[in-house]
């Protein structure tokens, strides 16, 4: 036997038994009421998709509200990011001189005091 038929013949024997098992553990699903248990009437369509869809669209729509109304309120843009036509470049262009290489920064300002520094 080569290696590839007997991973195939493994991984059958895997598939085959989690299917196995699945049908197994769904059989009792199908069984019917009890005896001593009431058998209640279904439930009406537009009362499960009120419950079940109604209720969790209300709760997102409250949420939306509670994020977006303040922003809306004091006049800001609650377009996304990528919509605006302006750019925003945080600590502007490398070739400002307050974005020079640290280097160079510290050999003009050899006598100045403050901030972090050491040499090797």
């Amino acid at each position: 036997m080569t290696p590839t038929t007997q991973a195939l013949r493994r991984t059958a024997l895997v598939v085959g038994s989690a299917t196995i098992l699945l049908l197994a553990y769904a059989g009792p699903a199908a069984a019917d009421v009890p005896d001593g248990w009431s058998n209640p009437a279904p439930v009406p369509v537009l009362h499960f998709l009120l419950l079940f869809v109604g209720i969790p669209l209300l709760i997102t729509l409250g949420i939306l509200a509670a994020i977006y109304l303040p922003s809306v309120v004091r006049g800001e843009s609650v377009a996304p990011a990528g919509v605006r036509p302006e750019d925003q470049w945080f600590g502007g262009r490398r070739t400002t001189p307050q974005l020079e290489p640290a280097s160079r920064a510290a050999d003009e300002n050899e006598g100045d005091t403050g901030g972090a520094g050491g040499t090797w």
